[in-house]
């Protein structure tokens, strides 16, 4: 049989463990997470998610992202640009209330002396309704995860 003490003990470590675990308010759990390589932004109307560029061979790449439309009438991805960049796709539709995964289609490729695995580009994305977001995405190599990312020919000039 246990003392009053060992009790009174055992019953103030069962109410005290919550509080000396990491429960509480703003926990990791309550906060945004994203365990992976691209990076978001959900500033504007369509959120960009998961951007980087995956590159088959120093400087070009695809430039791989979900554009999400939170927005009831749609939106197109007009221009691509950065610092020495050229984007040799223009435009992508972005549904009402959708999405479009840019790394799935491939549709839109990127050159720049800056397009280097392990390196880091600065993209300015400008959509048709007047949303311009700018972010600065990882270089990824074209294995693993992004082994099917279509990636842009090397033969292939951009506009």
């Amino acid at each position: 049989m246990k003392s009053p003490t060992q009790r009174r003990t055992a019953i103030a470590a069962l109410l005290l463990a919550p509080a000396l675990t990491a429960c509480g308010f703003n926990a990791q759990t309550d906060q945004v997470y994203q365990p992976a390589v691209g990076i978001n932004d959900r500033d504007g109307n369509v959120y960009v998610l998961n951007a980087l560029i995956v590159s088959g061979e120093d400087g070009s790449g695809t430039f791989a992202a979900t554009l999400v439309n939170t927005e009831t009438s749609g939106d197109r991805l007009e221009t691509v640009s950065g610092p020495d960049i050229r984007a040799s796709r223009r435009t992508v539709e972005v549904p009402a209330r959708g999405n479009a995964r840019l790394g799935e289609t491939g549709d839109v490729t990127v050159q720049g002396s800056g397009i280097e695995p392990g390196k880091f580009v600065e993209l300015d994305l400008a959509f048709q309704s007047g949303q311009t977001t700018t972010v600065r995405v990882p270089v990824v190599e074209a294995t693993g995860d992004y082994a099917a990312v279509p990636l842009p020919d090397s033969d292939s000039d951009s506009e």
